[in-house]
């Protein structure tokens, strides 16, 4: 299988392209930019027209695109990519964020998840209360290092890895400790008094 073939004016348009984004990223020069605009403008917004947009989205999201080569140029790098792989690269990552954003699925009004919580009924606020204070008073019973432990694990959301680095103790101690405390709160909460 041959190589492709590739055009002396195509190496050529290629490398005065990447000189544009230098001079744009080095000078905010205008007519290095007005040339990327007249060349890529026009295949950007049939790029976007091919994907799906309509008229005036495909104009805007042509218009975000160029102004994102205008304001980023200094992020391009010629031995990375040309300079239209680089921009179409930037559209498509537009264009499937703009997509992500309008591809919403609607609300259903009947949703059970949009439905204010019932009021709770007052056999069940009792239940609770006396669950909350039955735990309170295990919590209460816990040595302090496995409460400080427990603590940091389920009100401050540390992993073990992050508890045991800011409580300067091994992982499997705290580990361990972790699961003794759970253990006498579930054997506390177990035992009928």
């Amino acid at each position: 299988m041959s190589a492709p073939i590739v055009h002396t004016a195509d190496l050529e348009q290629r490398e005065r392209h990447a000189d544009c984004m230098a001079r744009i990223a080095a000078d905010q020069s205008r007519e290095a930019f007005a040339e990327l605009f007249a060349f890529f403008a026009p295949r950007l917004k049939a790029y976007m027209l091919r994907l799906g947009a309509g008229e005036q989205e495909a104009e805007e999201l042509t218009q975000d695109v160029m102004m994102t080569v205008w304001r980023k140029a200094g992020m391009y790098d010629r031995k990375q990519a040309s300079v239209s792989t680089w921009i179409f690269r930037v559209a498509r990552n537009r264009r499937i964020d703009v997509q992500r954003r309008t591809t919403k699925p609607p609300l259903e009004p009947d949703e059970p998840m949009l439905r204010p919580a019932e009021a709770e009924q007052p056999d069940s606020a009792v239940s609770r209360m006396q669950m909350e204070e039955q735990v309170r008073a295990q919590l209460a019973t816990l040595p302090e290092e496995q409460l400080a432990l427990l603590q940091a694990a389920f009100y401050d959301g540390l992993s073990h890895s992050e508890i045991a680095r800011s409580h300067g103790l091994p992982l499997g101690t705290v580990k361990s400790r972790i699961r003794l405390a759970l253990a006498r709160l579930r054997g506390g909460l177990d035992d009928p008094e």
